[in-house]
């Protein structure tokens, strides 16, 4: 499967005519991560990245798939950080351990999302992409789960779901045609080394300096 070198125009263009505002950076840099920041994530256990593309699952939900690829070079796995709600989320603002997000697919414009079905390959609960432009329901809310008051870029973080309490994880298992060698994400209930995941390639936006005029997500 190719994927598209282009971000859709709905929902990056904001980012790149705000140059100022912006720090293309890779994993292991300095600094948080922000609100309205475009990024890869990378399950360190399996090394991984989280990805998601234009096919749907063949059993429980039927919605669009979500896997993790070896791949470092995919555009298909960048996802944006944005509020619980619009507004919620203030540009450029370093998103706080403890603190409700989603994560919109920039290719898709879906948003990371589980529920009570179970995963294809391991019988875990499902991971999904769910909505249209950027706008899903309750189900696409997770919490971050990181030390100290704010998500460090070289920090290793959870996602937690509010809706379900599963953390998003990947144990191993490989995916076949159409999508080979992809491996299975899902939801598990125990915090353990499969659900931890670390900020890598991105577009940050860096905190406005006048905090009288800002952006909201």
């Amino acid at each position: 499967m190719r994927s598209s070198s282009r971000f859709p125009p709905l929902l990056l263009p904001p980012l790149f005519l705000l140059l100022g505002g912006l720090v293309l950076a890779k994993g292991g840099e300095v600094g948080h991560v922000t609100c309205g920041s475009v990024l890869k994530l990378l399950n360190t256990r399996h090394n991984v990245r989280l990805h998601s593309h234009e096919v749907k699952y063949g059993s429980g939900s039927g919605q669009q798939s979500v896997t993790g690829v070896e791949a470092s070079d995919d555009a298909n796995s960048y996802w944006r950080i944005r509020g619980k709600t619009d507004g919620a989320c203030q540009r450029g603002a370093p998103v706080k351990c403890g603190q409700a997000v989603r994560l919109t697919h920039v290719n898709t414009g879906k948003n990371l999302h589980t529920h009570h079905f179970p995963s294809p390959l391991s019988n875990n609960q499902e991971v999904s992409a769910f909505g249209d432009d950027g706008e899903g329901d309750d189900l696409d809310v997770w919490t971050v789960q990181c030390g100290g008051n704010y998500w460090d870029r070289n920090d290793a973080v959870r996602f937690k779901h509010i809706g379900t309490d599963a953390f998003l994880s990947v144990t191993g298992e490989q995916y076949g045609h159409p999508i080979r060698g992809q491996r299975e994400v899902h939801g598990m209930h125990s915090p353990n080394q499969h659900n931890y995941w670390k900020a890598m390639e991105g577009v940050f936006i860096k905190p406005s300096l006048d905090s009288t005029k800002h952006d909201e997500l």
